[in-house]
């Protein structure tokens, strides 16, 4: 009863920081901002692809508009961050991602949508995100104290897998019923109120970035040697950089391969993604309860699991121990990027937050296109299943790689802090 009452009082000062009314309005903001950003890749789809003349090729021109500005200006997004106060960095980002998708809605439904206006509103939107997700990442040590780092990481990633899930699905029926045109109108909305949230928070100055006085080359410079300092931090980035591209492989193309051949099609791959969704949530009620002493180490280990359902798709297992599989995916996926974002957190100085923040992102994604390309000749060239043992065996073996790196192994969690009561309040150790 002792050992039940403890875990009762732990989660609850864990959740003691939904009182602070500044974490809940950056929570709501980030709730409206993942509704929008998952119901706008639907609503943009069948948008574009509603114009009369549209084909495949104008939809890849607006996505390529859009995703292309994105990767060019992270790292531009990163110092901007750094240099300005985030939340005022966030709610330009968030407003410009409104006004992005409010222009896209807006051509659709008049029915004047020249594919250069399309590309040009879906590049605003492209640089948009560059900016908001290095603030998104530095903003949390700004509005958080450091020992509820975690608790309030694990938080958001709930909060966004669950708005990213309904988003998927509401999104759908708001082109079924709405059209894609008002669907896109809708994403808008929801950046818009993402935007006046971050807007209400109003951190004080003393909390704000005031840095970055030379050139945006010499930021960078200053946040390349904090980024490339740290072994434990580029190799994991490094690692993560092939293990997405596996994954972009496995789950763009081949999994889906394999659901249509042999598994019963769609259905059954929604099944898997229901099975990982899941394993998110579960793996965030996870990551706010565990803490590692070494939390690098067991991030780069993290990623091992992930293997798993992709072996069983390509050895034939039934369907049933894939989307087991794919539970165990979701949960994997989900503590490490909880353990990631809390250490670098804790490790970067909070004026490079941000510029470090934009080359991790930018170096976990970078070989992602390629997973993707590459998957369609290799499923002809040796066959689906073992295109999919393949990824597995990249997955793992990269992993096992990283930590071998004694700046994987060696780095530690810092000592627990003072005990923080239910209201918030800290507890004094017992003398």
């Amino acid at each position: 009863m002792r050992a039940r009452n403890r875990r009762t009082s732990g989660l609850g000062q864990d959740l003691g920081i939904l009182r602070d009314r500044r974490f809940t309005l950056m929570l709501a903001a980030r709730m409206f901002s993942a509704l929008g950003l998952a119901f706008a890749p639907v609503a943009l789809a069948f948008g574009v692809l509603e114009l009369p003349g549209a084909t495949a090729a104008t939809l890849s021109l607006v996505l390529a508009a859009e995703s292309t500005p994105m990767v060019l200006f992270m790292l531009v997004g990163g110092v901007i961050a750094d240099r300005m106060p985030r939340d005022r960095v966030m709610m330009a980002g968030e407003t410009f991602n409104a006004i992005g998708y409010f222009s896209l809605g807006a051509m659709l439904l008049t029915g004047w949508a020249p594919v250069p206006a399309l590309a040009a509103a879906a590049a605003f939107s492209g640089i948009a995100s560059a900016i908001v997700v290095p603030a998104m990442t530095g903003i949390v040590p700004d509005v958080v104290p450091a020992a509820r780092l975690q608790t309030a990481n694990a938080l958001l990633g709930l909060v966004t897998n669950v708005s990213r899930i309904a988003g998927l699905v509401l999104s759908g029926a708001a082109v079924a019923l709405l059209g894609g045109g008002w669907a896109l109108v809708a994403s808008g909305a929801m950046f818009a109120a993402a935007a006046v949230l971050i807007a209400l928070l109003r951190l004080t100055p003393a909390e704000r970035a005031e840095n970055g006085s030379g050139s945006i080359i010499a930021d960078l410079r200053l946040g390349w040697r904090e980024f490339a300092s740290r072994q434990w931090l580029w190799v994991v980035v490094a690692q993560f950089s092939i293990v997405v591209m596996a994954v972009n492989a496995a789950h763009g193309v081949l999994g889906p391969l394999i659901a249509k051949e042999h598994l019963g099609g769609a259905p059954a791959w929604s099944a898997f993604l229901t099975g990982e969704a899941v394993g998110m949530l579960t793996g965030v009620l996870i990551a706010m309860r565990i803490r590692p002493q070494r939390p690098v180490l067991i991030t780069a280990l993290l990623a091992i699991p992930s293997a798993l359902p992709y072996l069983l798709l390509g050895g034939g297992a039934p369907l049933w121990a894939v989307v087991a599989g794919a539970f165990v995916l979701g949960v994997s996926f989900d503590v490490l990027g909880v353990l990631w974002n809390t250490t670098m957190q804790r490790e970067i100085p909070p004026e490079a937050l941000s510029r470090v923040g934009s080359y991790d992102a930018l170096g976990s994604l970078m070989f992602g296109p390629i997973g993707l390309l590459v998957a369609g000749p290799a499923a002809l060239m040796i066959g689906p299943r073992p295109a999919l043992i393949g990824c597995a065996v990249i997955i793992v073996a990269v992993s096992l790689v990283a930590v071998l790196f004694p700046g994987v192994r060696g780095l530690r969690a810092p000592a627990p802090a003072p005990a923080a009561a239910a209201d918030g309040s800290v507890t004094a150790p017992a003398q």
